[in-house]
């Protein structure tokens, strides 16, 4: 259980640093660097990068290394595209599963993001917006679904902490969030469902207009 630990610990860190921009494509993954890095052997290493070769973050070629495929203008554009059908749905479902609890959860991580929003507080808004979109994917009772749109929202991190951080889609982002919320509470699928899938349209073109190259 420990060994399975520390390489679920080895592998989330790498994969962290990529997603966050640490690494740029192309460059290498020494293994005897990494472990060095973060105080384990190769081993752990070693398998950390070929489980990140299997989600298509690393290349691995033989008797040269690994080296940083991390995510293309593409990919962005795919990912928030299925993400949008994909929240729409879990949307949907979340207006029939959710908890009172739940509900309260999210109605106090909307009314923290109102108010930081006023402030400007960009930094505690990236941290909220991902707050609400967990809570969302909790909601929608579904831990395939969950654990879906988790890897695709921690894949475009750095894309989302960007957009983010402009005064009038923060503003706009809240709003739409708040929508979202009603429609669940109030119960209504087709509502909830539609105002998911826009959410994520509006994302997207808020990259567009931002420009995918000043991010990645």
């Amino acid at each position: 259980m420990e060994e399975y630990s520390l390489r679920s610990q080895v592998f989330q860190t790498i994969r962290d640093d990529i997603l966050k921009g640490k690494y740029e494509e192309n460059d290498e993954l020494r293994e005897a660097t990494l472990g060095k890095e973060l105080g384990v052997s190769r081993t752990p290493v070693r398998e950390a990068l070929r489980q990140l070769e299997l989600e298509g973050l690393v290349n691995i070629i033989p008797n040269k290394g690994a080296y940083v495929t991390g995510i293309s203008d593409k990919d962005v554009h795919d990912i928030y595209m299925i993400r949008s059908m994909l929240e729409g749905l879990c949307a949907r479902w979340a207006t029939q599963s959710i908890t009172a609890e739940q509900l309260d959860s999210m109605e106090e991580t909307l009314c923290l993001s109102e108010y930081h929003t006023s402030k400007k507080n960009y930094e505690k808004l990236y941290e909220l917006d991902s707050l609400f979109h967990e809570q969302l994917y909790e909601a929608g009772g579904s831990r395939i679904l969950n654990h879906i749109l988790s890897d695709f929202h921690d894949y475009v991190k750095m894309v989302r902490k960007a957009t983010i951080s402009t005064s009038s889609r923060s503003v706009t982002s809240t709003e739409e969030h708040r929508a979202i919320f009603e429609a669940i509470k109030e119960k209504d699928p087709d509502k909830a469902e539609a105002l998911a899938k826009e959410h994520v349209k509006h994302t997207i073109e808020s990259i567009q207009a931002y420009g995918l190259e000043k991010i990645l």
